[in-house]
C-alpha cells in the first residue's frame, strides 16, 4: 500500500464543496479540513505507485476550486500500537 498526504489549497468559498470532491475519488480514505496555511488534507492510499498519477494530478488537481496542492509520499505508517511498543523499549513491565 502507498500513501500519500495531499494538502489543498482551496477557493474559500469552495472549501466544502472541494472537500467533498476529494472525498469521492477512488482512492482517497479521508480528507481534513484543517488550520494554518493549507485548507484540508488528503489521505491518497493505493496499491502502486504508479496509481498516486492517476489519483493525485489526474483527478484530484483538476477539481474546480482548488488553487493549489503540495503532496508528500509516506515511507512508512506507524499505529497507535506501534507507537506503544516502541516507547515500551527496554523499560520493565508495571506490576
Amino acid at each position: 500500500m502507498v500513501t500519500a498526504i495531499v494538502f489543498v489549497k482551496a477557493d474559500v468559498a469552495r472549501i466544502h464543496e472541494v472537500a467533498e470532491s476529494i472525498a469521492a475519488l477512488d482512492g482517497v480514505s479521508e480528507v481534513f479540513s484543517i488550520t494554518g496555511e493549507f485548507d484540508l488534507i488528503a489521505m491518497v492510499r493505493v496499491r502502486r505507485h504508479d496509481e498516486l498519477n492517476d489519483v493525485i494530478p489526474g483527478r484530484l488537481n483538476k477539481i474546480p476550486g482548488i488553487r493549489d496542492t503540495e503532496t508528500h509520499i509516506a515511507f512508512r505508517t506507524y499505529s497507535q500500537h506501534d507507537l506503544e511498543a516502541a516507547f515500551a523499549l527496554g523499560l520493565p513491565d508495571a506490576d
